[in-house]
């Protein structure tokens, strides 16, 4: 089964975000998030939302399970790494592999 706050620690670790830090950069009240987890809460729908455009992913890509079996290593890798990107540093990636492809 899914859980979503093992998630959300995942992908907040991942990035190197205590829960004070995401808090702040999502303006969502550290006690809040630290409620979530201290009482195993669902985080609503709205604030998971805003977590996820803080992390710079869908909600989609949130809930993803993570099968990509056509993939090959590689491009499984840059997919692992791709999602640790905020959204300025997604668009700064694409810029440079744009310059190379011209």
């Amino acid at each position: 089964m899914f859980n979503v706050l093992e998630r959300l620690q995942e992908l907040r670790e991942a990035r190197g975000l205590s829960v004070y830090k995401l808090a702040k950069l999502s303006d969502i009240p550290q006690s809040t998030i630290a409620t979530w987890y201290q009482k195993n809460l669902l985080p609503p729908v709205d604030k998971l939302e805003i977590i996820c455009n803080t992390f710079g992913i869908s909600l989609s890509e949130f809930f993803s399970t993570g099968t990509r079996k056509s993939l090959n290593q590689e491009q499984e890798l840059l997919l692992d790494k791709w999602g640790l990107l905020n959204r300025k540093q997604r668009e700064a990636v694409l810029y440079i592999i744009e310059a190379f492809l011209r």
